[in-house]
């Protein structure tokens, strides 16, 4: 967190900043809230000081771009750089060179049509910043998840206070030292802390919060925000099904799925969570996959590329959930090329295929999170959008078919916070288009110019004329009033 250097002593001190390193009390939190507040109400930032903002962010974070490789893959124990680059540095770049190209058009106030009962009168509507916000991050992709909605959130004209997750460490502090050499703390403020610190972020009275995390933390994140009536942003993940049509090519299939799932390890709140699969054809994917596998990582435990399971505690769970669907008469299928010893001590955690796991298992009913894939067999495809639409909405829904009307019935017949046809994860990547779950996979959305939206205030503006109608409308009512309003009426 970032302070005033006479705000208290129980900090490191670089030459121009005050980060906290240790745990932030409510006081201290509540009153970096209100400087940030105050700071806000008397010189909200204009178009120009949101520009140079963002162009300072992309800077810095392009001149460490080599510094967050190696914090990020020391906290994983081991990620691809080339995935950091493609996941996470390249999405917050793109959102900023996004944002400084059409702020102006986004921030300029929009006439809209007038019903013709109203005229002369005019109506526009106008985007105003909202104050402070709240960011509270994820840790499975901490500089993406942390600086992406800080984006639209600095276009949007708020201040903010940013807490990274504490399982991220090393990313979490590069990322507290970036922001306090760019921004003055009480423009944008980063609070380093634990999960009782982020409990208490949440019950602080922002103007809007975004939490990134769980469905069960998230509830806890809506109920403590709900005290102050803060609106909240919720993306939590969920089950996010890859159906695959039989007429659809199952070897590029295959491939697509495997290669999003196994991104990160798994560790992807849009991963594909598990694969509905035409019956007949699990012989052929079982092989496929292991080809896949074998062509995408000849090897685990010595491969740069395949990303290390976050923590024991993490390995121990997705352990579990393998071994629960094992007993419940699930088939079990590893994969593992070079045939390693994969633990969690070294944290690899081989490609997994379950098929059968029974519906009562946790792998069947909460958000995998790993490079565990369950696959179900279906006969019809009305079968598979009956499957998914008996279970809670999910945040993505992968579709394989190159067939138009079967694509656009899909489409029509479920509810997903996003989609990607014919492959996987990518519509995250669109600056054009809103992020967000549905239900039970989160509320709200951000990315572009629905993070501008999500962190302003859209303010309605009727503006009447010097002379209007409706003075005809204002007692004492007669018979004018009356032949006026059968007419506006039409009866």
């Amino acid at each position: 967190m970032v302070a005033s250097r006479s705000h208290n002593p129980r900090v490191d001190i670089d030459e121009t900043r005050t980060i906290f390193r240790v745990q932030a009390t409510r006081e201290e939190l509540v009153t970096i809230l209100e400087t940030q507040r105050l700071e806000w109400q008397q010189s909200i930032p204009s178009y120009e000081e949101r520009i140079q903002a963002l162009q300072n962010l992309e800077k810095a974070l392009l001149r460490r771009k080599e510094e967050f490789i190696r914090a990020i893959a020391d906290d994983f124990g081991g990620r691809a750089a080339e995935e950091t680059i493609a996941l996470e540095l390249f999405p917050v770049v793109n959102e900023i060179r996004h944002a400084r190209r059409h702020l102006r058009r986004w921030m300029a106030p929009r006439r809209v049509p007038m019903p013709w009962q109203f005229w002369p009168a005019r109506s526009r509507v106008e985007y105003q910043p909202l104050g402070v916000a709240g960011i509270l991050s994820a840790w499975n992709y901490p500089l993406f998840l942390t600086l992406g909605p800080l984006v639209g959130a600095m276009a949007a004209g708020n201040h903010v206070m940013l807490k990274p997750s504490e399982l991220a460490p090393r990313s979490a502090a590069l990322i507290g030292t970036l922001i306090a050499e760019l921004y003055p703390p009480e423009y944008v403020t980063v609070v380093i802390g634990d999960s009782k610190v982020a409990s208490e972020f949440s019950q602080l009275p922002f103007d809007h919060l975004l939490f990134t995390g769980s469905g069960r933390v998230g509830k806890l994140v809506m109920r403590a925000a709900s005290e102050n009536l803060t609106p909240v942003t919720l993306e939590l993940g969920g089950k996010s099904p890859a159906l695959v049509h039989p007429n659809y090519p199952l070897r590029r299939a295959t491939r697509r799925i495997l290669n999003g799932k196994l991104y990160n390890a798994g560790q992807t709140c849009v991963a594909p969570d598990y694969v509905l699969l035409p019956a007949g054809r699990k012989a052929e994917f079982v092989r496929l996959a292991q080809e896949e596998v074998a062509e995408l990582y000849p090897r685990l435990i010595d491969n740069p590329d395949y990303t290390r399971v976050l923590n024991a505690q993490h390995y121990r769970r997705l352990a579990g959930l393998v071994e629960e669907a094992r007993q419940s008469g699930a088939e079990v299928v590893e994969i593992n090329p070079a045939k390693e010893t994969c633990n969690e001590q070294n944290r690899v955690f081989p490609p997994t295929l379950l098929f059968g796991a029974g519906e009562a298992t946790t792998v069947m009913r909460e958000e995998v999170f790993g490079p565990v894939l369950p696959v179900v067999l279906y006969d019809r495809l009305d079968e598979a959008i009956e499957y998914i639409n008996a279970r809670p909405h999910p945040l993505a829904l992968y579709y394989f078919d190159e067939n138009g009307a079967r694509i656009r019935d899909v489409l029509d017949r479920t509810i997903s916070g996003g989609v990607t046809v014919n492959d996987c994860i990518y519509h995250l990547g669109q600056p054009n288009l809103p992020f967000g779950g549905v239900g039970p996979s989160g509320m709200g959305h951000y990315h572009g110019f629905d993070g501008f939206e999500t962190f302003s205030k859209k303010k309605g503006i009727f503006l009447q004329s010097r002379w209007t109608p409706l003075k005809y409308l204002q007692p004492p009512y007669g018979e004018r009033t009356r032949r006026i309003l059968r007419f506006i009426l039409g009866a």
